[in-house]
């Protein structure tokens, strides 16, 4: 049944690598716009705080499929082409800014409100108080959430394969073709993606251990 490993492992090596800095790079992208999504959606200016919250609305009510095929097919159109990589990153990150920002708000929320009028009461102006004081314990609040969201991006990370990126699951889709056996590419596939998120789900848990002493 894995016969085909001897011949083809490095594939599932690269592909491994490939799908792990598309999500790593998606995260980092998508934590820095949900930041400031983020901020834009508890801030106080009306106008910015509507164009955030209908962001987020339209990116988690819409599949991340369709908004990955809109970047790699549709955005040529209006004339922005853009390589199958940086389209998978930019489909990944934009919607995982949605879901970061959401996380972030929850964390900020979750801090005393007598912070901010702490901050104020010292001279800082709202941002510098946000900056300083709220966001920073807002992301330590957070992060043990960020670390399921970096879980959840390396699973959805899965159909950047559409769009001809060499992840693990074009790799398994590439050795199907080769091999004319399907259960298992697939199985070896399903397995990698296991491993990789039991061994982020633990450093997880390690992490959110480590923030309840």
């Amino acid at each position: 049944m894995f016969n085909f490993l001897s011949e083809y492992y490095k594939m599932y090596i690269d592909a491994t690598i490939t799908t792990l800095e598309v999500s790593l790079l998606a995260l980092l992208i998508g934590i820095l716009l949900g930041v400031l999504i983020c901020i834009a959606k508890i801030g106080t200016i009306k106008l910015v705080n509507y164009i955030a919250v209908v962001y987020v609305e339209v990116i988690r009510n819409t599949p991340i499929l369709v908004q990955i095929m809109i970047i790699y097919f549709a955005l040529p159109e209006i004339g922005i082409a853009l390589s199958p990589f940086v389209s998978a990153v930019t489909a990944l990150a934009l919607n995982s800014a949605a879901y970061v920002s959401e996380i972030l708000r929850a964390g900020i929320n979750a801090i005393d409100k007598g912070q901010m009028e702490a901050g104020r009461s010292l001279g800082l102006s709202y941002y510098q108080t946000m900056k300083l004081i709220i966001i920073p314990q807002g992301f330590k609040n957070s992060l043990p959430a960020l670390g399921n969201e970096f879980i959840s991006l390396v699973k959805e990370s899965s159909i950047v394969y559409f769009v001809g990126v060499g992840d693990i699951m074009f790799a398994a889709n590439s050795i199907k073709n080769a091999t004319y056996e399907t259960f298992g590419p697939y199985l070896i596939a399903a397995l990698i993606y296991f491993v990789i998120t039991s061994i982020l789900s633990q450093l997880v848990k390690k992490l959110e251990r480590k923030f309840e002493k």
